[in-house]
């Protein structure tokens, strides 16, 4: 039997419906903790890597009910930050990214395109500072409004390795070049 998902957005929640082949219903429930707050929309664009564009700004809100959870936050300068592609309209399984080699198409899962089943989203953002449950961040690649789901502080020992392969498909993909820093066409 194929896979079957259902998908509901509820106010403040992403709930998904999952229908295996033993019809056996898996819920995964995603509650955003806040939204981003940044001057790209759909019609602006967006950087497509924030990290390498340091000098855009934005800020998170976190929703009252969570903000006791910052406490401590900002002994980190970098965070980690998980959200929703909201203006994603499909996914695709195989891409070819800007400035790629044009001689094949990537799995999606070798790529970084938010056009995925789970369009879920990660960034490595500056944390400039804290006030009243407003962060204040730079080096965002993402859309004003969009759901922020998790926050994690980034730690160097465990979330940079270091790796000639993964060097090598970097450039590959093409992540350092002009274009692919500025586009966001691939959102839609």
């Amino acid at each position: 039997m194929s896979k079957r998902i259902f998908l509901l957005l509820i106010i403040d929640s992403l709930i998904v419906y999952s229908m295996s082949g033993q019809d056996k219903i898996e819920k995964i429930v995603y509650t955003p903790i806040g939204l981003f707050h940044t001057s790209f929309t759909p019609e602006t664009g967006a950087p497509r890597q924030g990290i390498l564009m340091p000098e855009t700004k934005g800020t998170i809100e976190i929703f009252p009910q969570y903000r006791s959870a910052l406490q401590t936050l900002s002994w980190f300068e970098y965070i980690i930050v998980l959200f929703h592609f909201n203006e994603v309209e499909r996914w695709e399984p195989t891409v070819n990214p800007p400035s790629s080699t044009e001689e094949h198409n990537f799995g999606l899962f070798s790529t970084r395109s938010p056009k995925r089943p789970n369009p879920i989203g990660f960034s490595i953002i500056k944390l400039e500072r804290i006030e009243n449950g407003i962060l204040y961040i730079s080096g965002i690649d993402t859309f004003d409004g969009t759901p922020v789901l998790d926050i994690k502080p980034y730690l160097p020992s465990v979330d940079c390795v270091k790796s000639i392969q993964n060097e090598y498909m970097e450039k590959e993909l093409g992540h350092h070049d002009e274009d692919f820093i500025n586009d966001s066409t691939f959102f839609k």
